[in-house]
């Protein structure tokens, strides 16, 4: 994400960009500016109605005219409170459809990125561009925009009003407003840069908060709670800094605001005062007029700066969500091929991959998985076993090679129906905060829980689901925090079983579940991985010894290939010594 700061006080393509999902609201948005503009005019009517009430009520002493006067007011600030209330409705409603569709097209975007750019981002700073950003941007809109528009509407109308009636005390109300306006430009210049550096600060700590709240088994488990707190207070206080120094620059600005204001008033008094003395053509109402006027004048000014000022923080936010939205980095669909139902016959020929550039994770890897087989891929860490399975339903584009699937590669294959029909169960199980029907099904409406319950029971985990509160419809809370690591990989496949795959792969994890939960797991994988291509990452010597062949892989070359029995059968190979340190002490 770009920290650049452009130094404009207000960026005009972000605006026009911003201002172009307004299009399909356009008739609100214009009866919107025309409540404005009818609130600007009934703003200049009170004071010129205070006018000629004081001066005819001191010329006539009529109190009949008085009252009326009275009561013709009172209307006016009843109307003006209902096209207020009218236009704070109609502004705001405009803000959340913009951010509701901006907030749509970028969640649409993210889901389409590649796995790559999650790997490089903080989950932290996408979620303040989708939320927070988002409804900075809504606040430039309903406080910024329209009422920047009302306000200068009202000066304009204000400022014509006041020349009209007496130039010479307009010309003395207005004598202070350069030296204003030119307070309010430095003013929007010097906070533009101080609103990003908040923003950025905002995003920094929600992506450390996020980050440790989720991984807060791992914080305490090493006692690393001051460590983190004290991470935490140097972020936070980097965000508090950010605060200050915008407050800083307010509280400079509007002083210096309120005393140019202050002064006009005095410079308007002592002249109409001296003019009224005089008997120059100066109305006590018109003083009073003059100084309502001018209160009207500058007031809106000091607002404008503080509401141009969160037109400027809609422009920041908007600078960043844009460049999410204009990040190009998703998977190429140009596939057209559609895989309804797939033999399941898996090649690779000469794959390279490289998650950095110039770090190859797989060197030149080629295998041939036929229809209906299970093989299993063993090796050490790192050896590029869980690579493979990332790349045969595409979360990363090979550098080089090809992988194909009956024939044809994945790439010519339209992306969504090649995934319908590749399901993977990874090691590390993730469960979203619903029940466990709709974990199962991910709201697919064309499964059903009867489809569901048939299924569970075809790989043993209907009673263990029975077993639990709300059977089916217990809710697993956040990440499936509520299941065992066992049982939520149970679910996972089911999960799997029920898509129906055509081509089934397991990232397998037993080492951190109890021997029930194992045998479970391993009945659920025997009757899932049965008549269709099954390609296992295996971890326990019973997938290795049943698999029909075995992949070993080291340093992302495959190194040998071959039965469980013919792979040992080599005296001084690479998988007979990884099954001497490994899996030997197993029972058999």
């Amino acid at each position: 994400m770009s920290k650049k700061v452009t130094g404009k006080a207000f960026d005009a393509q972000v605006f026009l960009r911003l201002l172009s999902y307004a299009k399909k609201y356009r008739f609100y948005f214009f009866a919107t500016t025309l409540t404005v503009i009818v609130v600007s005019l009934l703003s200049a009517l009170r004071p010129y109605l205070l006018i000629e009430t004081v001066n005819d009520f001191v010329a006539t002493k009529n109190e009949e005219n008085l009252l009326n006067y009275i009561l013709l007011m009172a209307g006016v600030l009843i109307f003006e409170v209902l096209l207020q209330a009218t236009f704070i409705y109609m502004s705001n409603w405009i803000g959340q459809h913009i951010i509701r569709d901006i907030r749509a097209n970028i969640f649409r975007h993210i889901l389409q990125f590649r796995m790559s750019y999650f790997d490089t981002t903080s989950v932290g700073k996408l979620v303040t561009r989708v939320v927070s950003d988002i409804e900075t941007i809504a606040s430039s809109f309903s406080q910024g925009l329209f009422m920047i528009i009302s306000d200068l509407l009202s000066m304009i109308v204000v400022t014509v009003v006041m020349l009209v009636l007496n130039w010479k005390l307009a010309l003395i109300a207005l004598a202070v407003l350069p030296i204003l306006v030119y307070a309010t430009k430095l003013f929007q210049i010097a906070i533009k840069a101080t609103f990003q550096e908040v923003r950025t600060q905002v995003a920094n700590l929600n992506g450390f908060v996020q980050e440790r709240v989720t991984g807060m088994k791992i914080v305490q488990l090493f006692s690393r709670e001051k460590i983190e707190y004290d991470k935490f207070m140097e972020i936070n206080n980097k965000h508090k800094k950010a605060h200050v120094k915008a407050v800083w620059y307010y509280s400079i600005f509007f002083p210096i605001a309120e005393i140019l204001s202050s002064i006009a008033v005095g410079l308007l008094v002592w002249f109409g005062g001296l003019q009224a003395v005089d008997d120059i053509n100066v109305q006590p109402g018109e003083i009073m007029g003059f100084i309502m006027m001018t209160q009207m004048l500058f007031r809106p000014l000091r607002q404008i700066a503080d509401k141009f000022n969160t037109l400027q923080m809609g422009m920041v936010s908007g600078e960043r969500v844009f460049q999410v939205l204009d990040t190009q980095s998703s998977i190429d669909k140009n596939g057209t091929q559609i895989a309804n139902t797939l033999k399941g016959v898996i090649e690779f020929k000469d794959v390279r991959f490289s998650y950095i550039p110039n770090e190859e994770v797989l060197k030149g890897v080629s295998f041939k998985v036929e229809q209906g087989q299970t093989v299993a891929i063993v090796g050490a860490t790192g050896a590029g076993k869980s690579t493979i399975i990332n790349l045969i339903n595409r979360f990363y584009e090979i550098d080089s090679g090809s992988i194909l699937i009956d024939g044809t590669p994945v790439q010519d294959y339209e992306l969504t129906s090649l995934r319908n029909q590749v399901a993977i169960v990874l090691q590390d199980v993730f469960l979203f905060s619903d029940s466990i029907l709709n974990n199962i099904t991910l709201k697919n409406q064309s499964i059903s829980l009867e489809d569901v319950q048939l299924a569970a029971k075809q790989i043993g985990i209907h009673d263990f689901i029975m077993s639990l509160p709300n059977d089916y419809h217990y809710n697993v809370k956040e990440r499936g925090g509520m299941l065992s690591s066992g049982q939520r990989q149970l679910i996972a496949f089911l999960r799997a079983y029920v898509s129906k795959p055509s081509v089934l792969i397991l990232d397998e994890a037993t080492s951190s579940v109890d021997n029930t939960a194992e045998q479970m797991i391993q009945y659920a994988t025997d009757t899932i991985t049965k008549g269709r291509t099954s390609i296992i990452i295996a971890h326990r010597l019973t997938t290795i010894k049943s698999a029909d062949k075995i992949i070993v892989m080291d340093k992302g070359h495959i190194v040998e290939e071959g039965t469980h029995q013919e792979l040992l059968e080599k005296s001084e190979g690479y998988y007979k010594n990884l099954y001497d340190k490994q899996f030997s002490s197993e029972v058999v």
